[in-house]
């Protein structure tokens, strides 16, 4: 087995699995209707790509773990999602923010990974560029809409923008595994993701008159490597439960 490979994987899939887990939460607390809806459209979106993420990691492993033992039985130390996508949902400029912020690289991401010497990592980004594509156009909308907007929503989007991006660069920070990744040409580098992540996130703010951040502003990191906020072991505690008290059950 790659190692290096597998623990990419879940990387992908985690970061799906958690965010998506989040924006469940808020099925039917969304500040509008149609925002409610779309919220669950996204985390459905999310929850299918980390099927194939979390699949394919299961059958380079070897060891007959499907993506539901993946999911539901790994313990909080055992994930490998990035810390921005486990912060709280808090008010819907949180939410958002934090949307946008991972919609951006996850964009990005997939566009790189979509010409992977893995091929079965290329198909899976192909499959999930359409979604991701959407994801992030309506992400981008609603931050314009919202930093353009009355003073009190242009507050609260720069309060939440400044307290995020001290995780958004968590992302670009590539270890052993990341790098490994890339000189076998399965991942795009650093440097060019960062770029393009950068670029797209000035573009927006300033059409939402939202002040940046420094790119190098602080940096929380540790998610990759499993060291997590507390947060994530409330997320698992709600996400897990049914598997961990009733083992092995099914519909």
């Amino acid at each position: 087995m790659d190692a290096n490979k597998f623990d990419y994987l879940l990387r992908q899939g985690d970061n799906a699995l958690i965010l998506s887990q989040q924006l469940s939460q808020l099925c039917g607390k969304g500040p509008a209707l149609e925002e409610d809806m779309a919220l669950t459209n996204v985390a459905l979106d999310l929850l299918g790509q980390t099927r194939m993420w979390l699949t394919y990691a299961g059958e380079l492993e070897g060891e007959d773990r499907d993506e539901d033992r993946l999911a539901y039985l790994r313990d909080t130390r055992d994930f490998r999602n990035c810390l921005l996508v486990e912060q709280p949902n808090g008010d819907y400029a949180q939410t958002l923010t934090r949307q946008f912020l991972f919609d951006t690289w996850h964009y990005f991401l997939m566009r790189g990974l979509a010409d992977s010497s893995d091929r079965r990592i290329a198909e899976i980004a192909e499959k999930s560029i359409k979604e991701v594509t959407y994801h992030l156009r309506r992400s981008g909308d609603l931050v314009v809409r919202l930093g353009d907007g009355t003073d009190v929503s242009r507050r609260k989007m720069q309060d939440a923008l400044d307290e995020l991006w001290t995780y958004a660069g968590e992302m670009f920070i590539y270890d052993d595994v990341d790098q490994a990744m890339v000189e076998q040409g399965v991942a795009p580098a650093a440097e060019g993701l960062r770029a393009a992540f950068l670029g797209h996130v000035a573009e927006v703010l300033d059409e939402a008159t939202l002040t940046m951040p420094p790119p190098d502003a602080y940096v929380q990191r540790g998610g990759k490597q499993g060291r997590h906020t507390e947060r994530l072991g409330y997320i698992l505690a709600e996400m897990q439960f049914l598997q961990r008290a009733y083992p092995g059950v099914a519909w």
